[in-house]
């Protein structure tokens, strides 16, 4: 089924999951390619909050008595990655040639189901996305295949690796900072800077709201949100943040809070330094329940709360605000291992004290 291919190997190194700490480096076939696939050499793939949950079996990702498991094992993980072509089946859509730099939405649709048929494609019902099915593996292998279903897109090859590899990361940011749905005279308060939050603050800057908040507990990331463009930063350990939004806004509350903390103490901050008929975006992934007094979203204050769910129609803009520089990415990047080296990647970017965005390189 192949139409242009390189020298490549049949064998590769790839981090396989089989269990919640049961991940291996083994030595796994090279993908073999059908109709409308591409091969991939891949360049970088970086880890994300999801990828540590899933290694220390979160049961959004393995399952519990409630839940059917959202993996399939054994598979290769891996969701946040870039590459060149080196392998193109037959009849591939795009305009792609063998070495060119190209990047795959993590999802990749069903075109089938009802969200699908109405434009709503990144909350497919099948929900397939990359490195959680073991027919679907991710990035952290030498090689991998997008399928003949994804979503793929040209990256500018001068484009340094640790702007590039926060394409996916970002394209989630600026779909977060769309949902809130920002005006220029808004008080936008965002709660959380690690990789994704500092890729909102970028996001959120471009809308011009009045004054941009961001909150967080690190004073160092506090500082990159504050070279990215927040007007203001604050430390929740330090500081009676609730109180001081008041004191800005003249008693109302901010405008917009956006949630990508993922602590719930988070969201109960969010819901007490909000205006009334102010708009809350739920952005992250918590590890346990959260428990809120449901009434002072309805009767208290009537709040419009929006979810934000991966980056439907996000990467071509974020692919070029990336390599202009207008979604700002100097920081971020703070370590990068080789594969070998994958349990060490995964500690330091699950205690995240001095790192934010941790790749791995091949």
């Amino acid at each position: 089924m192949e139409k242009r291919k390189m020298a490549i190997p049949k064998m590769m190194k790839a981090l396989v999951a089989y269990a919640p700490k049961d991940y291996r480096i083994e030595e796994v076939s090279v993908p073999q390619l059908d109709e409308g696939e591409i091969l991939i050499k891949v360049e970088a793939c970086g880890i994300c909050a999801g990828d540590i949950k899933a290694y220390n079996g979160a049961p959004s990702f393995w399952g519990d008595s409630e839940n059917e498991p959202y993996m399939k094992t054994p598979v290769i993980p891996g969701h946040e990655f870039i590459g060149t072509v080196a392998m193109l089946g037959t009849n591939v859509k795009g305009n792609f040639q063998i070495g060119d730099r190209v990047i795959s939405e993590q999802i990749v649709p069903c075109w089938e189901c009802r969200f699908c048929k109405t434009g709503h494609y990144s909350l497919c019902q099948k929900n397939d996305v990359y490195g959680f099915k073991n027919y679907l593996n991710g990035g952290l292998a030498e090689y991998m295949k997008y399928s003949k279903r994804a979503l793929n897109y040209q990256v500018q090859k001068d484009i340094p690796i640790e702007k590039a590899i926060l394409i996916e990361p970002y394209a989630c940011a600026k779909h977060c900072a769309d949902r809130a749905q920002i005006g220029n005279n808004d008080v936008v308060v965002l709660s959380g800077a690690g990789p994704l939050g500092l890729g909102i603050t970028g996001a959120v800057k471009l809308k011009k709201p009045r004054i941009l908040i961001v909150l967080d507990i690190i004073d160092e990331r506090l500082q990159i949100a504050k070279e990215f463009g927040a007007d203001i930063v604050m430390n929740p350990t330090k500081e009676d943040v609730v109180k001081k939004i008041m004191l800005i806004t003249d008693g109302y509350g901010c405008d917009k809070y956006i949630e990508a903390a993922g602590n719930p103490k988070s969201v109960h901050q969010g819901l007490a330094a909000i205006r009334k008929m102010g708009t809350f975006v739920e952005f992250s992934v918590f590890k346990e329940e959260t428990s809120v007094d449901w009434s002072i979203i309805g009767d208290r204050k009537e709040l419009d709360i929006y979810g934000s769910h991966i980056s439907p129609y996000c990467y071509e803009s974020v692919i070029e605000w990336i390599g202009n520089g207008k979604m700002p990415t100097k920081g971020v990047v703070t370590h990068k291992y080789p594969l070998e080296e994958w349990k060490q990647a995964f500690d330091i970017a699950e205690k995240g004290v001095g790192a934010l965005k941790v790749i791995l390189t091949f």
